[in-house]
């Protein structure tokens, strides 16, 4: 008699985690070492340390939360159980804002993860930024087309810009 292979869907998830990483070289431990080593560049850069400073006292929690939240986007893992976008909607943040955080992410991952590795981070990190960046135009009312890019002025108010997202 055959037998049904059942399987759950932390058996399921189990897998998939092991497969990337597996195909990509990464771990919890390098996960850890990425998110440290990047938000130590974002609490000294001019353009990122002030929108943080604002809002974080206690670094820890926050980086247990990034280091769950990548995770759960490179491993699929699913030990984030966050809402980003809500959490990033009333940010004082544009495009130069994302630019300089993937600029810092991207040059991090470079540094701390094999190519592999680096390439898998980056290429989710872009896609995070274009989708954070899409939904905090769209909750201030600017409906991005193709290729525009999310711009405030002077006093902070939202505007649109051409320039096609890198």
């Amino acid at each position: 008699m055959h037998e049904e292979l059942i399987v759950t869907g932390a058996e399921r998830r189990e897998r998939i985690t092991a497969e990337i990483s597996e195909r990509t070289g990464i771990t919890e431990a390098m996960i850890e070492r990425l998110v440290h080593a990047f938000y130590d560049k974002v609490r000294s850069d001019a353009v990122l340390a002030p929108v943080f400073e604002a809002r974080i006292d206690d670094w820890e929690p926050h980086l247990a939360q990034m280091c769950a939240f990548w995770s759960s986007v490179a491993l699929m893992s699913g030990r984030y159980h966050g809402t980003p976008m809500v959490k990033h909607m009333p940010l004082p943040v544009d495009a130069a804002h994302f630019d300089r955080w993937l600029d810092l992410f991207e040059t991090t991952a470079r540094e701390i993860c094999p190519p592999e590795a680096a390439a898998h981070f980056v290429e989710r990190a872009r896609r995070i930024a274009a989708s954070l960046e899409l939904g905090i135009a769209n909750g201030q009312g600017v409906l991005l087309g193709i290729g525009e890019r999310f711009r405030r002025n002077e006093a902070g108010a939202a505007r649109r810009a051409l320039r096609p997202i890198s």
